[in-house]
């Protein structure tokens, strides 16, 4: 099932704009006709529960990069930031010039109470297509941080993990997760009533920018180990996508163990 933009996002001109209109629905939905997630109407991230209302109420944004790509992994993050204005310059990572990324990676880091990023492998895209290997990175991740109800195998490359929901929470138990997905869909082997799909949620949300700027990068940088393990196919340009060099390249050299069998293109 696909969703649409949830009414009270569709006025939001900045992701920190957003994430506060998040939170704020999050620490109490049935404000916006929503169901109860948690009991306090307060912005920050773990009042709730430090001043005795009950369970604090986590947001985590999560995205994924590489679904388009003919090669290499998906890579999926999780992320939950320390406060919704504590990096303005948060935006969809599509927005930002590599350069730009690389040079906000650690600061975005240090933004986030806690983060993982996590991959599917060319193997299992090809196993179970694009789309189930995305929502597999993403549980990935989410287990990661202590995501309960899950038990998913480890990853081909290993996870990137700052932290954990429980570590982050004041007493270390008490909070519950709004999950802010990137897109229309929600994660599959994912509670539905903790998730809100968002329509191009890294632009809006600014926990969702935050994870797709860690995913970009992260897979970025993994594509450009592939370029010196597969010269010739121009994957630190490229990141695996199908430009005319990358396809011309293939036609020249052949496929290589990080190419997904199940996307090649017609005019091969």
């Amino acid at each position: 099932m696909k969703f649409k933009l949830p009414a009270f996002l569709e006025k939001v001109e900045t992701p920190v704009e957003g994430e506060v209109a998040l939170r704020k629905y999050a620490a109490n939905p049935l404000a916006f006709g929503g169901e109860c997630v948690g009991r306090s109407g307060s912005l920050d991230l773990f009042a709730s529960a430090a001043a005795g209302e009950g369970e604090s109420v986590i947001v985590v944004g999560v995205d994924e990069v590489g679904r388009g790509p003919l090669a290499g992994p998906v890579v999926a993050c999780a992320a939950v930031l320390k406060a919704p204005d504590i990096m303005p310059e948060l935006n969809d990572s599509k927005k930002l010039t590599r350069p730009k990324r690389e040079a906000m990676y650690d600061a975005v880091k240090d933004a986030c109470a806690c983060y993982a990023i996590a991959s599917a492998s060319v193997e299992e895209i090809d196993e179970m297509n694009i789309l189930e290997a995305d929502f597999l990175a993403m549980r990935r991740a989410l287990q990661a941080l202590g995501m309960p109800g899950l038990n998913e195998s480890a990853p081909e490359i290993p996870v990137d993990v700052k932290g954990s929901f429980a570590k982050a929470s004041p007493d270390h138990s008490a909070y519950k997760l709004f999950i802010a997905v990137d897109g229309n869909l929600k994660i599959r082997g994912i509670p539905t009533e903790v998730q809100m799909p968002i329509v191009k949620g890294d632009g809006r949300i600014a926990s969702i920018s935050a994870a797709s700027i860690l995913a970009k990068v992260f897979r970025d940088r993994y594509m450009d180990k592939l370029a010196e393990k597969y010269p010739g196919y121009a994957f630190e340009v490229n990141a695996g996508y199908g430009t005319k060099a990358h396809l011309d390249a293939i036609r020249k050299l052949g496929f290589t163990p990080a190419h997904r069998k199940s996307f090649h293109p017609k005019s091969l």
